[in-house]
């Protein structure tokens, strides 16, 4: 059972059973949860006919007697209090409770305190407290998502509430899928161990009883693991569909905003992209940019015949089946516009960019070794006018992480230039990332140069040629997947949490959660993976979806909070 189908059946349930006229209420958190399940014109079926969030409808006093509420909200202590005063003072017939985690004993003492006018038919506890993109891969979509990287002295509560919310988050994973899994992490991560065994303690110990399933098969494996250990990856820019627009424009719960994009007919300005309800965009989302224009132009072809079938009306008969295909004929047409305006808007950030330039010497960085012309090669860009600010910093990054140690001078070199040439150059950014995510920091073989099968698979690589210079970079996730596979993944590196071990064999699931966000690279890695029948099923979650962008964020905002608090001391 995929993570799509859990939600999407979770909401199934809370809806169908309540006959009538409904109002669904969200929070913040729970809107992205069944957006990316559920289209609004699904919601009309099932008789929704308003959607609301918590602390907006908290403002709102009138009636509405007539229309049954149906709640689906984090168990927070925000949400218990907006409940608790609109249970004082019903607006609604029936309130219909569902939380998508475990409540407290406390907390539902309260709601039983408030509901003094008797209108709570039932409260449940419904599992998606995740967002399921797709079908393997999930997100938390945690705001502040750069606590991640501050040590645990800087801001002890904002960590622990992280924390919580990343355990609340995969607990609810295994809820939904029935399974309780045997837990491993990455050693050199402070906050991977936290989590590991926070979760561990609450499926173990003080939840065992909801977590014991009977279930006789071998148990999966959680893998809990950390952004830093591959900070190449969210650098890189992205030459595939999906990633590509995550990349350049942005994707946000399976939608795209281009209302800043120019000139965008208005039903263009948001768009859906998800590949359980759109055929072109789920045979499409992983081919490269390439082929993309190759096969949007036979769509746009396609759609021309379907357009001239559809001139062609001579009889009443014509006129029937034209109406009758309209639905799908206008649905096509929505299709064909937002791919063309998609791939259009694409094109010219990466001619405006020149990325195809600054990429092919970002893929030389992350995969090919050769120092003094990798140093030639971001210098010439750092040197040329056309070349963005953001596209400066990330290609020193991306030196900085492979060169630290061999090439220090050099190094700074690029620093001075960089700082000289880019006026929103963050003094200190690349220094900080590498005190964050240098070769000390990491656990795997990122560059594959520790391991001497890694080092040989590489030179075969090198040999073999790349088809696709703008392609060949593959993620971490994908050696540690394999090292899963063929049974490698060794336990000094990722140990074990408390004495739950794998029984013998090798699992059949397993769900790799990284703490500071995933990658769309890294969920085409997967899906790849998954379709290669190697008998194992992965799935891939984390705190959330990283751009370069996003990281770049993430990463200025743990410097401020570090400096903050060392000015503060």
């Amino acid at each position: 059972m995929v993570l799509v189908t859990s939600a999407r059946d979770y909401i199934n349930r809370m809806l169908q059973d309540i006959s009538g006229m409904k109002v669904l209420i969200l929070d913040s958190q729970t809107v992205s949860v069944v957006s990316v399940v559920y289209s609004q014109s699904e919601l009309l079926q099932k008789e929704v006919f308003l959607v609301e969030l918590v602390d907006s409808i908290s403002k709102s006093k009138e009636s509405m007697s007539h229309l049954k509420a149906i709640y689906f909200l984090r168990p927070t202590s925000e949400n218990i209090q907006h409940l608790r005063q609109q249970l004082g003072n019903p607006r609604f017939g029936e309130y219909h409770l569902f939380f998508s985690n475990m409540l407290k004993d406390t907390q539902i003492h309260i709601l039983a305190d408030s509901d003094e006018q008797e209108v709570v038919q039932q409260v449940q506890e419904f599992y998606a407290d995740f967002v399921a993109n797709e079908p393997y891969h999930f997100t938390l979509n945690i705001p502040s998502n750069h606590l991640y990287m501050l040590p645990a002295v800087v801001d002890p509560s904002s960590l622990q509430h992280f924390s919580e919310r990343v355990v609340d988050g995969i607990a609810a994973v295994f809820l939904a899928l029935k399974r309780r899994p045997v837990i491993r992490y990455q050693r050199t991560s402070d906050i991977a161990k936290r989590i590991a065994q926070e979760t561990a303690k609450l499926m173990y110990q003080q939840e065992s009883g909801l977590f014991d399933f009977r279930r006789t098969e071998v148990s999966p494996l959680l893998l809990i693991i950390d952004r830093r250990d591959d900070p190449v990856t969210p650098l890189l820019n992205q030459w595939t569909y999906q990633a590509m627009v995550h990349e350049l424009i942005g994707i946000q719960d399976n939608k795209v905003d281009l209302r800043n994009m120019g000139k965008v007919p208005k039903d263009q300005q948001e768009v859906v992209l998800s590949s359980e309800q759109d055929a072109f965009f789920k045979s499409n989302m992983y081919e490269n940019f390439g082929d993309i224009g190759m096969n949007i132009k036979r769509m746009v072809d396609d759609f021309q015949q379907a357009a001239k079938s559809n001139q062609n009306i001579q009889t009443i008969e014509d006129m029937a089946k034209f109406v009758e295909n309209y639905p799908e004929y206008k649905k096509m047409h929505g299709n064909v516009s937002k791919h063309v305006t998609l791939v259009t808007e694409m094109s010219k950030i990466v001619q405006e960019r020149k990325l195809m330039l600054v990429s092919e010497t970002e893929q030389e960085l992350a995969c090919n070794g050769g120092q003094g012309a990798a140093f030639e090669a971001v210098t010439n860009l750092l040197n040329n006018e056309s070349i963005s600010d953001i596209d400066r910093l990330r290609l020193v990054m991306l030196y900085a992480l492979r060169y630290e140690k061999e090439s220090p001078v050099q190094l700074m070199q690029l620093f001075n230039k960089l700082a000289s040439r880019s006026a929103k150059y963050k003094p200190g950014l690349v220094q900080f990332l590498l005190k964050q995510a240098g070769t000390d920091k990491r656990t795997g073989d990122l560059y594959g140069n520790r391991d001497f099968l890694n080092i040989a698979r590489n030179m075969a690589r090198g040999l073999k040629g790349v088809e696709n210079v703008y392609t060949q970079h593959q993620p971490l996730l994908f050696h540690t997947m394999e090292s899963i596979v063929k049974g490698r993944l060794r336990d000094v590196d990722y140990p074990f949490v408390g004495n739950h071990f794998q029984q013998g064999s090798r699992p059949q699931d397993v769900i790799i959660f990284i703490v500071g966000g995933t990658t769309y690279e890294e969920s085409r890695a997967v899906s790849l993976q998954n379709a290669s029948n190697s008998g194992i099923r992965f799935i891939l979650g984390g705190s959330a979806i990283l751009n370069s962008k996003r990281f770049l964020k993430d990463l200025e905002e743990a410097q401020r909070a570090v400096k903050y608090s060392a000015s503060v001391v």
